[in-house]
């Protein structure tokens, strides 16, 4: 009799399952972890059907199932989310599958690790390596074996040798200690009479047990955070799990002491900066229920709940959300919709809704829960602007005088400042005085930023780097080379000449090293050894830094002139959280903003403090020209390695979209950023009525469409965040 057939999904560039038979003796189930052989290696996957009809002609043809891993099944509610994140994106369903499978060979049961101690004599024969090594073992303890080798210095070899002399014993570590369980009751908030009424709102959310969306709408210092956390305590109590995605890994220092102090203990963690060792230890938490709250990045949202009961987007309408490469997804968005198919309420906090999540709150898609004031009774900070058409700094400088004058107060009053642009490095521009040569990325079409404190000049989009040369390539010129417009760098050394005494620092994704290293700096803020922050967006979000009364954005027009539609959202979000670190425990928060254009309805809603009037003028205007949330909107991104190929492949393509009345197929266009890596770019832009099923049409397109060949690549990429 023939053996039972089942389709496997395994974790790679495909959309389709694989079939293999079922070993005797072995029962397996939709859902289940299997190792599967593919080609010539094996494979983790998972069992996604029972197929009841093969082919009889192809049954001894096919592999069997080489085991089933001892963890979870994939619940069939995870298995359901998978299939429709791939079928939105039209992303192959293997690569979302591998997004809930980060753990590869490092599935399954956990492997003993082994520690060394020292309990012999010293060895016949003594070396530097070996006497560093024992120095560390010296106080007797177990040490596990990477660990010391890493902090001696030494190879493992240096380890074995001395094991095999007797100066070494090998022991298994004793296994890591069991989760802590958050305590619901630690320690609650004293709200205030508004937080009272948004907690108590959240917690009755998160009691009914049923799909439903709530929008957390606080201003920024409200206490957004205390506030879910009330919703969150109604999970742990009901013994269900809940998840809270953040933008940022490094915005989760801060939150976790914060976490720690409501509940008693900290969440599990989430994010791409954890050892291989510890995402497989929590992976199998998770899977196994024993995680009582997640705090992650966008990828938490694929991990294999136990029994999810609650998900929080906090700072929802912040753009890292999108993930840009492999399935091009939106994470608010899919845990949305992952909420809607596990029946779960998801909440979504920001300080600035997206424009998408206002207009569902308006429409009464999403229950909107208010928290117009801050905590303890500070002010808003006051927001002024500064006209640089008439108050500019002299040549060569980027603060203007009237911010300078300010920060030099609030440095006499033992207060912080923030000078804040959106400009990693010292200069987005190096150019040759004499002949006007331009330094520009060799693969890429882009200028080379200038890195003064690593002395580079480097690409923002490939990573290229060059060091900074003394003279011109292009003419020869020595001591020619000028650096055009401020990056943080830049402005740090105009601060440190301005102020001579203040202690600066600069707060730049480019300059941390590790997670640590940010919350290390942060602490050094939050204390108030730095009187005088210079930051990019790192610094807009999430932090809280008592001290800080003074913020000053030193091109609040940058983010407006590039042509993206979201520009004045992101523009308004951006400056509001930044300001809105100012002021939040003591004192009152002023924020200047350096302008060009101080009567552009976003600078006169900044400073009306005027949020409503924004979002009319911004929804109408969307409303008007049918862009999301009233259409939507769809970008394919042909590339290859040279021009003609690439543009000739997006002609081609063009003229075989299907006919519909309801779209419109917009280009081909050369992409602003025409060359990326080498790589030629052109994008076509697909826009439809909100009611429209954008993925199926796309779908049929490209299923009659060139197929690309080569070195030719198409992106998809539904529900565009980026034009560039």
């Amino acid at each position: 009799m023939a053996r039972r057939v089942v389709d496997v999904l395994v974790p790679v560039a495909v959309d389709q399952a694989y079939s293999y038979r079922i070993p005797d003796g072995t029962d397996l189930k939709p859902g289940d972890v299997v190792s599967v052989p593919l080609g010539s290696r094996e494979v983790t996957a998972v069992v996604w059907a029972e197929n009841h009809n093969p082919d009889p002609r192809l049954h001894n043809r096919l592999k069997d199932v080489s085991e089933r891993l001892d963890v979870p099944p994939l619940k069939e509610e995870l298995r359901s989310f998978v299939d429709w994140v791939a079928s939105y994106t039209l992303s192959a369903r293997g690569m979302v599958l591998r997004m809930t499978l980060r753990m590869g060979e490092h599935l399954g049961p956990e492997r003993v690790r082994m520690g060394v101690r020292l309990v012999g004599s010293p060895p016949q024969r003594m070396t530097s390596a070996r006497h560093r090594l024992m120095s560390c073992l010296s106080d007797g303890l177990l040490h596990g074996k990477s660990d010391v080798a890493r902090e001696a210095g030494v190879s493992a070899s240096v380890i074995d040798g001395l094991v095999d002399e007797g100066t070494l014993v090998t022991e298994p570590m004793p296994r890591e200690a069991a989760m802590q369980k958050s305590d619901p009751d630690f320690a609650v908030a004293d709200f205030s009479p508004d937080q009272k009424t948004a907690a108590a709102a959240l917690q009755a959310l998160a009691a009914g047990d049923e799909f439903q969306v709530a929008l957390l709408d606080g201003v920024t210092g409200s206490g957004k955070t205390e506030v879910y956390f009330e919703a969150v305590a109604e999970i742990i109590r009901r013994g269900k799990q809940t998840l809270i995605l953040m933008p940022e890994i490094a915005l989760t220092g801060q939150f976790l002491d914060r976490f720690a102090q409501r509940f008693g203990v900290r969440p599990l963690e989430w994010h791409s900066e954890l050892s291989p060792r510890t995402r497989a230890r929590n992976w199998a938490a998770v899977a196994a229920g024993e995680a009582q709250v997640v705090v992650g990045a966008r990828s938490a949202l694929f991990l294999p709940y136990a029994d999810l009961g609650l998900i929080v987007v906090d700072e929802e309408h912040d753009q890292a959300y999108k993930q840009s490469d492999g399935a091009h997804y939106h994470a608010r968005d899919m845990a949305v919709v992952r909420a809607h198919i596990a029946k779960i309420p998801v909440v979504l906090a920001s300080a600035t809704p997206s424009v998408e999540s206002e207009v569902n709150a308006r429409k009464g898609r999403y229950r909107r829960v208010a928290l117009p004031a801050r905590f303890g009774g500070q002010h808003m900070p006051q927001i002024d602007t500064i006209d640089l058409r008439r108050e500019g700094p002299q040549r060569g400088r980027f603060i203007s005088p009237p911010l300078a004058e300010a920060i030099g107060h609030a440095v006499e009053r033992k207060e912080q400042a923030l000078l804040f642009l959106n400009r990693r490095g010292y200069a987005p521009l190096t150019l040759c005085r004499a002949c006007g040569h331009r330094f520009a990325c060799t693969i890429c079409d882009a200028w080379l930023v200038d890195h003064r404190f690593r002395q580079r000049l480097v690409c923002h989009h490939c990573g290229f780097s060059m060091p900074r040369p003394h003279q011109c390539p292009q003419c020869g010129a020595e001591e020619s080379l000028a650096a055009i417009g401020p990056g943080v760098e830049r402005l740090q050394e105009e601060a440190a000449s301005l102020f001579p005494d203040a202690r600066t620092m600069v707060l730049s994704s480019d300059l941390i090293t590790s997670i640590e290293t940010m919350r290390t700096e942060l602490n050094e803020i939050a204390e108030g050894r730095v009187d005088i922050i210079i930051g990019t967006q790192l610094v807009a979000k999430g932090h809280n830094f008592p001290r800080l009364n003074l913020v000053g954005v030193v091109d609040a027009d940058l983010g407006l002139g590039n042509g993206d539609p979201r520009a004045a959202e992101r523009t308004f979000q951006l400056l509001n959280q930044v300001i809105g670190r100012a002021g939040r425990e003591q004192g009152r928060g002023v924020g200047y903003l350096q302008t060009h254009q101080p009567e552009h309805p976003v600078m006169k809603a900044l400073v009306a403090c005027d949020r409503e009037a924004f979002y009319d003028s911004e929804i109408e205007a969307r409303e008007r020209t049918m862009y999301p949330p009233f259409g939507r909107l769809a970008s394919l991104i042909i590339s290859a390695g040279d021009r003609p190929t690439a543009e000739g492949f997006a002609r081609k393509l063009v003229a075989m979209a299907p006919r519909d009345e309801r779209i419109q197929v917009l280009g081909p266009a050369e992409a602003p950023l025409a060359v990326i890596k080498g790589r030629y770019r052109f994008r076509i832009l697909v826009k439809s009525a909100r009611n429209v099923d954008l993925s199926h049409y796309l779908r049929d397109w490209i299923a009659v469409g060139p197929k690309p060949k080569g070195n030719l690549k198409l992106e998809i990429d539904v529900d565009p965040q980026s034009f560039l």
